[in-house]
């Protein structure tokens, strides 16, 4: 096998539920642990993870539909919002909590994001990069709210209401002085480092205090 035909198979990331970024979290979380999804959905990933990974789950969601969902499905999932905190549950009642493509479509960012590593000894984020080349260059050359393959709505439709980028993530993180124990970039199913900010669709961290 050649160097770079080797260098692409490394990069190379699988798929869970049809997701890359759900891939790398499975990879990321201990068996056992106990873990809080925000936003979670109709539990799809709790669900895997619980088969999978032997997780104690539970899950906050906002739209009633799939919280029954979620429950049908048999995961532990309350009706709630994200954006009220998490007043709920103590500091450390969590080993992992996740925020998986969410964080553009909450109105408090920053305090949810404080709120999760409150409740979570650790943190596991991901969220679409608005510094993908596509994003630049759709603005770049139509001079409008850019519609691509990772921001895919209108502006008047947008669920999306923070734009950020790895690198204001990272800022972030540094301002906050949380620890980034692990990063991963995505564009469709590789990874890579180089040039992230620039290539990468998605990006997934793991951080804690």
């Amino acid at each position: 096998m050649s160097q770079s035909s080797d260098s692409r198979r490394r990069g190379f990331v699988r798929e869970i539920l049809g997701r890359s970024d759900y891939a790398i979290i499975s990879e990321w979380i201990a068996p056992g642990a106990r873990v809080l999804d925000l936003g979670c959905g109709e539990g799809e990933l709790l669900g895997w993870l619980v088969q999978h990974k032997g997780v104690e789950a539970r899950g906050i969601e906002i739209d009633a539909r799939k919280v029954q969902r979620a429950i049908a499905r048999g995961v532990s999932v309350y009706h709630g919002d994200i954006d009220q905190g998490l007043t709920d549950y103590p500091d450390g009642s969590f080993d992992y909590v996740i925020l998986s493509q969410t964080l553009q479509e909450t109105r408090r960012p920053l305090h949810v994001l404080r709120e999760m590593l409150r409740v979570g000894r650790r943190a596991i984020v991901t969220f679409p990069n608005y510094g993908h080349w596509s994003v630049r260059m759709s603005l770049l050359v139509r001079g409008r709210a850019p519609v691509t393959r990772c921001f895919p709505y209108r502006w008047y439709d947008s669920p999306n209401i923070h734009f950020l980028t790895i690198k204001d993530f990272q800022a972030l993180a540094r301002d906050e002085g949380w620890t980034v124990e692990r990063e991963m970039f995505l564009s469709g199913r590789y990874s890579g480092r180089l040039l992230a900010n620039l290539l990468a669709e998605v990006a997934v961290f793991l951080l804690r205090k």
